[in-house]
Formats: structure tokens, sequence, C-alpha cells
């Protein structure tokens, strides 16, 4: 074993074994931020869904737009982990075991984001026992639950040889709680070349079958608008939109994630610049498809000005959803294709200020997309507005901080590096080689 695969054996199992007081006040925040977030939804229960700014012509409202952003994550996290396994990209091997993070935390959020939709969630059942297979909600709603299911199993089999390598090095100083985990779900992996071969084989299976499922999940999510005759949702675009705006979205949350487990860890060494860069021409060919699709969708409706659409165009134009219309435009799209392709705004720091503009305007676009899509009117009526209240905010606010939760608790339950990836790949050398010129210099 070489220095370098110590010395990342090392860190991995140090973050294992360390609780920084910035870790611990991090979870303290969002633990409460969560215990508020879940009052909110009880008095939600108790009231019902008149606290919210939901009306009955505007019956969607933040909660599913937050519910479309957080699939959109779990497929970027898929597309990172899953789509470079495919593409036999090495480079992708200490990002992964996030990216795997990202997709089951981003997935289990947007699942809770349904619940607080609903006034009374534990009729959610009856979609199982009653739902039509005609509907786009029941295929949604079974999506969902083969999505999560395959992202689990898919992230077990990657990080079960690294809670093996916990379980060897340190399982006899960690907590029980977190013993008990180690030594249940290592199994009795040992290394040997005949579960080597098993488990690559699996992986390689779920490889195959994940990222269909992921394309498939976001293509029906997208068809619950696109298979409305609502004139903004009417189109057989949604699809393809809505999976390349996940992935654009979920790349820019990965590199936010990373740099902030890259500082946490000390990952400086293997989580280097090249692999920042690399996500930045993934975030930059993302943003560049998105462009082209939102410029195709404008050019097509602004040319006929068929039925609502007039509206529609008006209202995302000069009218009440211009200001978050444009600054989707400019910051969330034009601004990061710009950052990515100037040559002088190529370093980490304007990679994750460029993943976080695209995050911020995907999430305008979801917000626009149903929101606005509901404010156009189908009868001569004044078209409606929608103000979501502290009470949808407080929700959203326990959610979000959910997702920071679940991935903070991940991150002390297995290693946040795939050591075995790193070495299968040869990564463990091209770190080692990205560090060479700095050693030489000084």
């Amino acid at each position: 074993m070489n220095n370098t695969t110590e010395a990342l054996e090392q860190k991995l199992i140090n973050s294992m074994q360390r609780f920084s007081r910035r870790y611990v006040m991090a979870v303290a925040i969002l633990s409460i931020f969560v215990l508020i977030g879940g009052l909110a939804w009880l008095y939600q229960l108790r009231e019902g869904l008149v606290v919210t700014g939901m009306r009955d012509r505007i019956t969607w409202g933040l909660y599913i737009t937050m519910f479309v952003f957080f699939i959109g994550a779990s497929m970027g996290g898929t597309f990172v982990s899953a789509g470079l396994r495919l593409a036999d990209m090495g480079w992708r091997s200490p990002i992964s075991r996030g990216a795997e993070y990202i997709t089951v935390a981003a997935l289990l959020t947007a699942a809770l984001f349904i619940f607080a939709d609903m006034g009374h969630p534990e009729r959610s059942f009856n979609i199982l026992l009653f739902g039509r297979w005609e509907s786009p909600l029941v295929w949604d709603v079974y999506g969902l639950t083969t999505y999560l299911a395959g992202s689990m199993i898919y992230l077990y089999l990657a990080v079960l040889p690294d809670l093996a390598l916990v379980r060897d090095r340190i399982g006899a100083q960690l907590d029980p709680i977190r013993r008990l985990f180690v030594i249940m779900f290592s199994a009795s992996w040992t290394g040997h070349p005949s579960q080597v071969r098993a488990l690559n084989l699996s992986l390689r299976v779920m490889t195959v079958v994940i990222v269909p499922v992921a394309v498939m999940m976001h293509t029906v999510t997208s068809w619950i608008f696109g298979m409305t005759l609502r004139e903004p949702w009417d189109s057989p675009m949604f699809g393809i939109y809505f999976v390349v705006g996940a992935i654009y979205s979920g790349i820019g949350l990965i590199a936010i994630f990373m740099v902030i487990l890259r500082r946490m860890n000390g990952l400086e060494a293997f989580l280097t610049e090249r692999h920042f860069l690399n996500l930045g021409k993934l975030l930059a060919g993302a943003g560049g498809v998105m462009i082209f699709f939102q410029i195709s969708d404008l050019v097509t409706s602004g040319f006929k000005l068929k039925g609502d659409s007039a509206f529609n165009l008006y209202q995302l134009a000069d009218g009440a959803m211009s200001p978050i219309f444009w600054t989707y435009i400019w910051l969330g799209l034009i601004l990061p294709l710009i950052l990515m392709l100037n040559p002088w705004t190529r370093s980490i720091k304007w990679v994750v200020i460029a993943g976080l503009l695209a995050n911020v305007g995907m999430l305008l676009e979801r917000y626009f997309i149903v929101v606005g899509g509901l404010r156009v009117p189908l009868n001569p009526y004044e078209p409606p507005n929608y103000l979501p209240t502290v009470t949808e905010l407080l929700i959203v606010l326990g959610l979000c901080s959910f997702f920071g939760l679940v991935l903070l608790i991940m991150l002390k339950l297995a290693p946040p590096i795939s050591m075995q990836e790193m070495v299968e790949t040869g990564e463990i050398e091209a770190v080692q080689a990205d560090m060479q010129p700095q050693g030489a210099a000084s």
C-alpha cells in the first residue's frame, strides 16, 4: 500500500471518529429547524390547507415546486455516480459517494414534500389501493418507490467494502449504535476475490438498471404536468426538458456538497481542482442544453401565440412572473455558463458559485412552471395570485434542513469517499500526480 492510499484511509477513518464543534452545531441547528418544520406541519394538519397560500385556482405551490426540485437533485446524483461509471470515467471516484448520498437524501426529502402537500396524508395509501393505472400520479408514486429502493440498493453495494474497512479498523471504538450498524451491514465482507467479483457484477447490473429508472422517474414527474390540457404545460418537450434541468441542478448541488466535504474532512489532496473543473465542464454542457431548450420553447410558442400561450409569455416577459423568469435566465442559465467558459473563472470557488447559481435558477424555474402554469386563466376571470404563507415557509425550511441532516448523518455512518473505487480506477495515482506540481514548486 503506497503512502497516498494510507493517507486516504487515515483521513476516512478520522472523518468517522471526529465530531468537530462545527459539525455538532450544524446538526443541532438543522435538528431545531426540522423540529420547527414538524410543528408547523402539525399545525397545518389541525387547521387544514387553509393556512397555506393555495386556493381553488392555485392548487399547487411551494411544496410541489420543492418536490420537483429535489427529484431533480436525485437525478443529478445518479448521473454523476452511475452515469459516469457506465462511461468508465475514473475521475468520478472521489465524488461518487457524495453523489450517491445526495440521491438517497433528495428522494427521501422529495417524498416528504408530497405528504406536506396533502391535507389528509393518512389517505395516501388510497392511491395504492384504488389508484387508476391511467393516471400519471399513480405512475409517479410507483416510479418514486422503485427509484428510492434501487438507489438504496446501489448505495449499499457501493459502500459495503468501506463499511468492512471501518469495522476492521475502528469498529470497537465506535459508539454502540454505529458499531451495530457497521457490523450488521458490512455482513461477512473480507475482500476475498470471489466476493469482489460478485460485488462488481452486482454493481454493473445495478448501474445499468438505475440510470434508466432515474430518467424514467423525472420523465414521469414531467408527465404529471405535460399530460394536462393546461396551455403552459401542454408540451411533449417536458420530459427531456425536466431530465436535462435535473442533471444541471444536480451537478451544481454535488459541487457545493463536495467543497463542504473537502473542507470538513481535510480532503484537499483527494478532491482536487481537477475534479471540480470536470464538474464545471458537465455543468456548462447541461446549462448549454438548457439554454437551447429554453430558446426553442420561447421561439416556437412566441411565434404562434396560440391559445393561452400569449398570456403565459406576457406574464413571464413583463408580468407577475417576470422578476422570477429573468433572474432565472440571467443568473441561473447565462451567468453560470459564462463562468465555466471563461478561463479566468475556472477554479474551485467559481465552479461552486456557478453550481449555487444553477440551483437557484432551477428552483425559480420550477416555481414559475408550477405556479405560473396555474395562473393562466381557464375562463375569462382575473388571474389568481399566490404567495406562500409563514406555515408553508417553515415546513419547507424544516424539510430542506432534513435533507442536510440526512447528509450529515450519512457522513458518520460510512466513509465519504469510496476507498475501493479509488484503488480500482487508478484515481489514487491520479490525485498523487495532481499534487506533484505543488510539491515540486515548494
